[in-house]
């Protein structure tokens, strides 16, 4: 089974000056939030008998949210709300489209702010409070501050991966660190992408900040040195670079999940990802501030939170759900979660992102 690729480009623009909100929008951005999709179920009407309340909700998204029609269709019979879907890119182009329209919002509630921006969209002013009646399982760990303008509603793990049959076929043991991949051992073995380009890329980098804090430039000039390839998308290091997949390099950067997708005929997975070298990613929901429809905008939020999108998510989005809910057989087996993910304090990001990626940008790829 081929994963599909998800948020693969984060920031279009030149790293000069490239979370600069006042500047104009790149040419993939033209159209901020795209033509709008309506997701009605067939042959009914909004607002019919079995429906609550009458309207449309604007739901602004990612580029890879992917739930199954036919849980938008149950969510417009339950309510009675039509829904209306516009995507201005990934989850970078995503707040930087709504700070930038925040006068005139591009829909009423949000989806796939993470925790690598949601201190920006917060400190931007483009979200209302609400807080859902009930958080369930761990959810409210990933609030932010405490607080109520985002409501978490799934999480993942990026990591690096491994080919194990690579590994046995070479007769050498596999990475298991950062640190690891500075050994002369795997010279020319790993493929990252690029953190100014790639939502995993990102992740990556923050992983790195994380374990080495001020040390972590050193770190990348360590792993350029020992002749690491970086590149632009994670569809490039995962389907063209990875010797999973035909290429040439052994260590990849992916997903905790990633794993569960490459079974062989007796249900054992090929590959691997290295726990010790995860960045726990967070996706939440939230009210659009100015939203014309705020009631159907909270019904949005709440029904992310349903039992039936929570059992859906895995193998929608490819993300754990923040809810307690039975998973994939091949997740369980082969898919878990870091138990000590690294993570850094939003507002942390938020304050230093700019000044990180003009490092990476300057001091490591030169």
């Amino acid at each position: 089974m081929r994963l599909r690729a998800r948020k693969s480009i984060y920031l279009p623009a030149a790293l000069a000056g490239l979370l600069a909100l006042g500047a104009c929008a790149s040419p993939a951005e033209e159209e901020p939030g795209g033509e709008a999709e309506t997701a009605v179920p067939e042959g009914e009407e909004a607002g019919d008998e079995n429906g609550e309340a009458g309207g449309v909700v604007r739901v602004v998204s990612h580029d890879s949210f992917n739930l199954e029609e036919e849980l938008f269709a149950q969510f417009t019979e339950t309510t009675g709300y039509e829904l209306e879907f516009s995507a201005p890119g990934d989850a970078g182009a995503l707040v930087n489209q709504l700070i930038l329209t925040k006068d005139s919002p591009l829909g009423d509630v949000v989806y796939g702010i993470d925790n690598s921006f949601a201190a920006r969209a917060i400190d931007a002013g483009i979200l209302e409070d609400y807080a859902p009646a009930e958080l369930p399982g761990e959810a409210a760990d990933y609030l932010i501050d405490g607080g109520n303008a985002l409501t978490p509603i799934d999480l993942g793990d990026v990591c690096l991966n491994v080919d194990h049959e690579w590994f046995d076929e070479n007769d050498m043991p596999e990475p298991e660190s950062f640190d690891d991949l500075l050994n002369a051992d795997y010279e020319g073995l790993t493929v990252l992408t690029n953190p100014a380009q790639s939502s995993p890329g990102l992740a990556f980098l923050l992983a790195t900040i994380s374990n080495f804090d001020g040390d972590w430039v050193n770190y990348w000039d360590d792993l350029l040195e020992n002749d690491v390839k970086i590149v632009d998308g994670w569809s490039d290091a995962y389907y063209t670079d990875f010797t999973a997949n035909g290429g040439s390099r052994p260590i990849a950067l992916s997903y905790s999940t990633s794993p569960a997708f490459t079974l062989d005929d007796d249900g054992d997975s090929t590959t691997g990802s290295l726990l010790d070298t995860c960045f726990r990613q967070v996706e939440y929901a939230g009210v659009l501030a100015g939203a014309e429809n705020p009631e159907g905008a909270r019904a949005f939020v709440d029904f992310l939170l349903s039992e039936d999108v929570q059992g859906a998510i895995a193998e929608s989005l490819y993300m754990y759900p923040v809810a307690p809910v039975d998973l994939p057989e091949d997740w369980v087996a082969h898919a878990p979660l870091a138990e000590k993910p690294h993570q850094l304090d939003p507002a942390d990001i938020e304050a230093n992102l700019d000044d990180w990626l003009r490092t990476w940008q300057d001091d490591v790829i030169g």
